[in-house]
């Protein structure tokens, strides 16, 4: 679907799980996202997302964020353990928990109208150049946000860890949001990609 938009895609890269963080409670159980203020993408299915689990979704631009923490404009936010350490969020933050709510992955993307100009043999190192670089991306990215999960710990941060049935537990809350989106993007390209996710599941 990119070239049409005048883009080539070259492979996802990563950037992590998702994980919720908030200065008001642990966050031990779904119950506990309830009520809460949270700070979310400025896009309708995040706040379609968290409204579904109880919170009260703000949409905030990124920059915005720390001192909408820091002031108690909003009792937590959610991103990858890497980017919360980054922004320095354990500052004004002192719960978080493995939520995995949203898999975050980065696409890597080539200008058509440049690739349109390039000899098969530069598209192909390109693209080899590409593929290479994502699998080293992925493996540096995951490393970075196990590394920041302990060093938020380090910071005084409380993380819990839930359990996968407390996960599916909130993929059965927000299965109406799922469903509403499906058809918006299309079920057969859903189809499809719930089918390589679960290829990858089952090791093939």
């Amino acid at each position: 679907m990119l070239p049409e938009k005048g883009l080539i895609g070259l492979g996802y890269w990563d950037h992590g799980f998702r994980n919720l963080s908030t200065a008001k409670r642990p966050i031990n159980k779904m119950e506990d996202i309830e009520g809460l203020k949270v700070r979310v993408i400025q896009i309708p299915i995040f706040i379609d997302t968290f409204a579904a689990l109880g919170a009260n979704p703000v949409p905030l631009p990124f920059p915005e964020l720390y001192t909408a923490l820091e002031t108690g404009t909003v009792d937590g936010q959610e991103n990858p353990f890497a980017s919360i350490e980054t922004s320095k969020f354990y500052e004004v933050q002192k719960h978080a928990a493995t939520t995995s709510h949203v898999y975050n992955p980065l696409v890597a993307i080539f200008s058509k109208r440049v690739w349109d100009k390039l000899s098969e043999d530069e598209r192909r190192i390109v693209q080899e150049a590409a593929t290479e670089a994502g699998l080293f991306e992925r493996q540096v990215s995951r490393e970075a946000n196990q590394k920041s999960m302990q060093t938020l710990r380090d910071q005084g941060m409380q993380i819990t860890e839930l359990p996968a049935s407390e996960i599916d537990r909130m993929r059965q809350k927000v299965k109406p949001v799922t469903d509403k989106y499906v058809q918006s993007i299309g079920p057969e390209l859903v189809q499809e990609m719930q089918a390589e996710v679960q290829k990858v599941r089952d090791g093939k």
